[in-house]
């Protein structure tokens, strides 16, 4: 009898600590970080989040893992990375945004385990020396408020919104003389953590006479343009404010 509540008592322990244990990870996808997600990171990510970066490291399974249900949380909520910039309205260099297949994939990695996979198949390890060196383009600053006309042809290599309205959304436009339109970026969901410039992925070439159009009108933003030294030397801006009256009916 003695011996019967002795077992009861061990299997009353061991139920009691059961759900202090940790849970076996089940592993119900293909997708791995070392053939999948390590590029997503790699390309999207990690120029903040690696050692020296500004932010924690993710440049290895074993530093990405721990945070895999925040990674996917916030990546769902298009909080990280930051890039305000929609696909596809604008295209811009270093695009840090991620495409919805991306945000599938580390959603789907996650819930199925977050599996490393085999090493063998992770990528090269970005040049962040490399990539420095590419953002600095130099221009240029023209700061347009609202709606600007330019006086003469502009090179436009990357631009910077500087007041994103209330509600945190903003458009920008370049209508040309010939009435095509260049869309320039479009902010659905302004998140702060990331303020900087765009540079656009091919040099936008507009004539003398485009309009730049902000929407709301009372967002701002300053274009990069490249100009010849002789503007740049009797500090002109290249653009003029127009007003309702000047705009022509669409």
């Amino acid at each position: 009898m003695k011996g019967f509540f002795l077992c009861c008592l061990v299997l009353f322990v061991l139920l009691c600590l059961a759900p202090l244990a940790p849970a076996h990870v089940v592993i119900s996808t293909n997708i791995t970080w070392s053939r999948e997600i390590s590029r997503i990171v790699y390309k999207h990510c990690a120029t903040c989040h690696r050692e020296g970066g500004t932010a924690f490291s993710l440049m290895s399974y074993a530093e990405a893992r721990p945070w895999a249900e925040a990674i996917k949380e916030e990546v769902l909520a298009r909080q990280m990375p930051p890039w305000n910039a929609v696909k596809g309205f604008g295209e811009f260099k270093d695009d840090h945004g991620l495409a919805q297949e991306d945000i599938e994939l580390i959603a789907a990695w996650v819930v199925g385990g977050a599996p490393e996979g085999d090493p063998v198949y992770l990528p090269p390890a970005p040049n962040f020396s490399a990539q420095a060196e590419g953002d600095q383009a130099g221009g240029r600053s023209i700061a347009i408020a609202g709606s600007m006309e330019m006086g003469h042809a502009e090179e436009v290599i990357g631009i910077e919104p500087t007041k994103v309205p209330d509600g945190g959304v903003l458009q920008a436009i370049a209508v040309r003389p010939d009435g095509s339109i260049e869309p320039l970026i479009w902010i659905q969901k302004f998140n702060p953590s990331y303020n900087g410039i765009y540079y656009f992925a091919e040099t936008l070439r507009f004539p003398a006479h485009t309009r730049i159009e902000i929407t709301p009108a009372t967002g701002s933003l300053t274009l990069i343009v490249q100009g010849t030294a002789g503007d740049a030397a009797n500090g002109k801006t290249g653009a003029q404010p127009v007003t309702s009256a000047q705009k022509p009916a669409r």
